[in-house]
């Protein structure tokens, strides 16, 4: 096999220590010669392993990515050397030969011949605004998942307080609960203190506070409470910050805006987990594919089998599909809500939002990279379509049988 890089280094990285195998052109032709060594990821030692590669003249070196212990030693040698971040998935080991040497030579000889490819990177600003909204994303799950618990707690005293108001979120639930738990027990006194239009259903509220609510809830709750709380500041200062570092792409993220189901905070993510810079990805389908919103395939002899989508960034992919979610609320104000209603009724709410949010990954590539906004096709825009498809198939079939077919145009409206 044609070998296409001569200096190459394959790294099998752990937490406490890393396992190099450089392969270099040998004394005799068409022979190659392995050296292994292992070092310490402390700073130091990575330091020692970048010296040694340099001085054995190696010009690219790649790395599995392991959780996030590839980062040091990809950051200690992209300074002196191409470096290459592998999915393990390009790169399975041969079975009955597991050991970290093994890896590495693996790796390595995998290189060597060009078999693998690099995954994409981020540049220094983007990985620090990948740190704050992916930070941010875990805050959210964890408000999410501290508001369930408080409700099973609810649920547990019979307090139906959930099934009355919108949200526990809300500033009149909220003022409810602080006072259930500091003690009041009357459902009418706590019912009063709803505001605005919740006010309305005071009847209702004095009917779903009606519990047994007793001392020991009072103090779980006030604890999930405070947790919130606490997640929620949090949740204030990182907004700020994102805020800030996402300057530079104001304009980008601008755009991004103007497609239907995209926000602030989406429009974010999508630069932080993209970079804003298109020509990394060949196309958009390749971009689809990286996030996970493009079907995997698998063919043998001539038979596809539906393996359903494949793995991708699933910090994009999830934020993509919340945005097709609130356009399927959107009731056919827009090509993207038409979609979304015409695949839920073929193939479910689930493969719906796959689909939208592909569509909106698309739209995104294409809008970054003709630096344009969105251009809505218009909810009629498929029946439209179908209508210039099924005539032009008559046509065919009329002229195919002889006849000379000439269409009237309709007068304008």
């Amino acid at each position: 096999m044609e070998v296409m890089f001569d200096r190459v280094a394959g790294l099998d990285v752990g937490k406490a220590s890393i396992t190099a195998c450089v392969r270099t052109p040998g004394e005799s032709a068409g022979r190659r010669r392995a050296v292994t060594r292992a070092f310490s990821t402390m700073t130091r030692s990575l330091g020692v392993m970048r010296d040694w590669l340099v001085a054995e003249g190696v010009t690219i070196a790649a790395i599995e990515s392991t959780s996030t212990y590839w980062k040091p030693p990809f950051y200690c040698l992209e300074e002196v050397m191409d470096v290459w971040l592998l999915h393990a998935q390009h790169m399975k080991a041969v079975p009955g030969r597991k050991t970290d040497v093994k890896d590495a030579e693996w790796i390595a000889q995998l290189l060597e011949h060009g078999l693998l490819r690099p995954s994409f990177v981020p540049p220094p600003p983007i990985c620090r605004l990948r740190l704050l909204t992916r930070y941010r994303d875990q805050l959210l799950a964890d408000r999410t998942r501290e508001m369930i618990r408080l409700e099973l707690m609810l649920e547990d005293a019979s307090i139906k307080l959930s099934a009355v108001v919108s949200s526990l979120k809300t500033v009149s639930a909220r003022a409810m609960l602080a006072e259930l738990i500091a003690g009041e027990r009357d459902p009418r006194k706590l019912a009063e203190l709803a505001k605005g239009r919740l006010r309305s259903k005071i009847p209702e509220l004095a009917e779903a506070l009606t519990g047994s609510f007793d001392e020991h809830r009072a103090r779980l709750a006030g604890s999930i409470l405070r947790r919130l709380n606490l997640v929620e500041a949090a949740l204030i200062d990182l907004d700020d910050l994102v805020e800030h570092a996402t300057e530079p792409w104001a304009h980008q993220i601008s755009l991004l805006q103007t497609i239907p189901g995209v926000g602030l905070k989406v429009a974010q993510v999508i630069i932080a987990e993209t970079g804003g810079d298109m020509s990394r990805f060949p196309s958009a389908s390749h971009l689809a594919a990286w996030a996970g919103l493009a079907p995997a395939i698998s063919e043998s002899a001539g038979k596809r089998t539906p393996v359903g989508a494949r793995h991708g960034n699933k910090w994009l992919n999830h934020m993509l599909a919340e945005s097709a979610g609130s356009v399927g609320r959107m009731r056919g104000k827009n090509y993207l809500a038409v979609q979304h209603a015409r695949l839920t009724k073929r193939r479910g709410h689930g493969r719906a939002q796959v689909a939208v949010a592909h569509s909106i990954l698309v739209s995104a590539y294409w809008m970054l990279k003709r630096d344009e906004p969105y251009h809505d096709l218009g909810p009629d825009w498929r029946v439209k379509r179908d209508a210039q498809a099924h005539t032009r198939r008559l046509v065919t079939q009329l002229e195919r049988l002889g006849h000379t077919v000439v269409l009237d145009q309709p007068p304008a409206a």
